[in-house]
């Protein structure tokens, strides 16, 4: 079964960091684009960054330089490292990806003061 599932959300402070994961079974992640993206609450989802499978990452304007995509092949997993977190990073984070393209139920990040 395809599955993503995402962890690591929760609150942090402006300027503060936090690491999502998203674990990836049924399917070998690094063989497949994954992407990260993310709703705030009364937007649409929003792309956030992707890594291919020859590792390429790419990022939407607003977060470039302060977050960082990474999978870890070993635990099949996808990590989104935020750094400098702004209060409209406030979101919840979803993992999409694999041979038929799914979606994780999200984790949410919170930034505020």
């Amino acid at each position: 079964q395809v599955q993503l599932v995402e962890s690591g959300g929760g609150l942090a402070q402006p300027g503060g960091s936090l690491r999502l994961s998203c674990a990836a079974s049924g399917f070998i992640a690094s063989s497949y684009a994954m992407d990260w993206y993310r709703q705030a609450p009364g937007k649409q989802r929003e792309f956030v960054a992707i890594i291919t499978s020859s590792g390429s990452t790419a990022y939407t304007d607003s977060v470039r330089g302060r977050f960082t995509v990474s999978r870890d092949n070993t635990k099949n997993t996808i990590y989104l490292q935020m750094n400098n977190l702004k209060q409209e990073d406030t979101a919840v984070y979803f993992c999409y990806g694999g041979p038929t393209g799914v979606w994780g139920k999200g984790t949410l990040v919170t930034v505020s003061s």
